[in-house]
């Protein structure tokens, strides 16, 4: 009887290690900065300075070039997007709050907005605007090294230049050279000298 009482015990504990383990893998959202890199998603509260601005981004990828306006509103409750053609007319929003991060589009077919992972474009920005004290000592975790200075950022693996960041008082441009794209926000950046 003894021994049933312990197996049962055991079981029990089992049962909640292994529960508790599952809902945290589960619940971290993450991208891969490089094949062996992750990057885990930062609580909104991390963000530098609040933002409730219109910004208008240019893409570059594989030779393409893509533009779009958006509307950007980030604070410690959220990070809000909302995406618009040169028109006016929505094409998308994106937010990250409460740890999800949800896309949605009325032009784009739900197969493509299934194939596409948000959490990138979530991650782009806290690279670029959230705090880097906090964002080195998560980049850290994951075997990278974040340097900042005058408000540039570069995101290294060993000795090789992964991101690179440059920001003035009305521009940001991300370059991602390892997977090959590159970016420019155009807003009001006050607070960056």
């Amino acid at each position: 009887m003894r021994n049933i009482k312990y197996l049962f015990f055991f079981l029990v504990c089992a049962v909640f290690i292994l529960s508790c383990a599952s809902v945290a893998r589960r619940d971290m959202l993450y991208v891969n900065l490089t094949d062996s890199a992750r990057f885990v998603l930062l609580p909104p509260c991390g963000i530098e300075h609040n933002m409730d601005m219109a910004q208008f981004m240019s893409f570059e990828f594989s030779g393409q070039y893509h533009f779009i306006n958006a509307w950007v509103i980030a604070n410690e409750n959220g990070i809000d997007m909302a995406f618009f053609n040169e028109l006016g007319a929505s094409i998308g929003e994106l937010s990250y709050r409460n740890g999800e991060v949800r896309f949605s589009s009325p032009i784009f077919p739900v197969a493509v907005i299934r194939s596409f992972r948000p959490e990138y474009v979530i991650a782009d920005f806290q690279l670029s605007f959230f705090d880097p004290i906090l964002l080195g000592n998560s980049l850290k975790d994951s075997g990278l090294v974040l340097e900042a200075k005058d408000g540039s950022r570069r995101i290294l693996s060993g000795g090789e230049l992964l991101i690179e960041i440059r920001k003035t008082s009305n521009t940001v441009n991300l370059v991602n050279h390892l997977r090959g794209y590159s970016y420019t926000v155009e807003g009001d950046f006050y607070w960056i000298q």
